[in-house]
């Protein structure tokens, strides 16, 4: 639970108008403090995260966060924008493993390995802070409170991955793509945007590619679902009409095996 695009007051705001929204210096003052890793954390706290975290890095559409089999050494919280994570098959061919935006963090898959397992690209012009892993665990050492929070965070993304696998193994091809509607519905949803109306950051390609659909298969459901009035589309615009059916479609792939 993605080219830069011209997006209304309901959906989650333009880079350049989120840079003016997001401009302060501090972890403290961000609007995804609360879902990034200082949740919890008093003001002290806070000050002491903030001392650690290094440049913030912009990241142009089209170009590559990290590579896979880089050497890691930071985390990055993603501040502005969208990315999404692939890796390469030994045929060469890329598979898509996620769509990632503001206030995730991007990295944690290389902990165990110290590098990473995958390529992260941006999506759109976007922004990331640096976190540099050595000097943040330190600071778990010290702070219980952001080690409890840094392993909800790690237990989210594993389950994010399972769900990846259910939704690729059990599901006809409408469940996925509901599944994957109501995915970026609730998370936008949390982020405080709309979560009825928001636009496609990622191509119709690479929906395909993560859902394990073709191209032509996510244009036929999208005229699909518009014909049974679940959405509208309009170009990369989404109005989710039918939430609740769509919810309601997506939990029958739960249910089905």
């Amino acid at each position: 639970m993605i080219s830069i695009a011209h997006i209304d007051k309901t959906s989650a705001p333009r880079v350049q108008d989120a840079r003016s929204l997001h401009s302060r210096d501090h972890c403290s003052t961000c609007s995804l403090h609360s879902l990034c890793l200082p949740t919890g954390l008093c003001e002290s706290e806070m000050n002491r995260l903030d001392k650690i975290i290094g440049r913030r890095r912009k990241v142009l559409k089209d170009e590559a966060l990290y590579r896979m089999d880089d050497p890691f050494t930071t985390l990055y919280a993603v501040r502005l924008g969208h990315f999404k994570t692939h890796q390469v098959t030994p045929a060469g061919d890329e598979q898509i493993t996620g769509f990632h935006m503001a206030g995730e963090l991007l990295g944690m898959d290389a902990i165990s390995t110290d590098r990473h397992h995958c390529y992260a690209v941006a999506l759109e012009d976007s922004e990331v802070c640096e976190i540099p892993f050595a000097q943040l665990e330190q600071l778990f050492a010290e702070m219980p409170t952001l080690l409890r929070h840094f392993h909800r965070l790690m237990s989210q993304e594993i389950t994010r991955d399972q769900n990846t696998m259910l939704l690729l193994g059990n599901m006809r091809a409408e469940q996925r793509f509901a599944a994957f509607l109501v995915n970026l519905s609730s998370r936008y949803k949390v982020r405080g945007y709309s979560p009825t109306s928001f636009q496609l950051r990622m191509s119709r390609e690479d929906i395909g590619n993560y859902l394990g659909l073709t191209i032509e298969s996510i244009s036929r459901l999208l005229a699909r679902f518009k014909k049974q009035a679940l959405l509208k589309v309009s170009n990369r615009e989404i109005e989710l009409l039918d939430l609740p059916m769509l919810k309601q479609l997506a939990m029958q792939g739960n249910t089905a095996h």
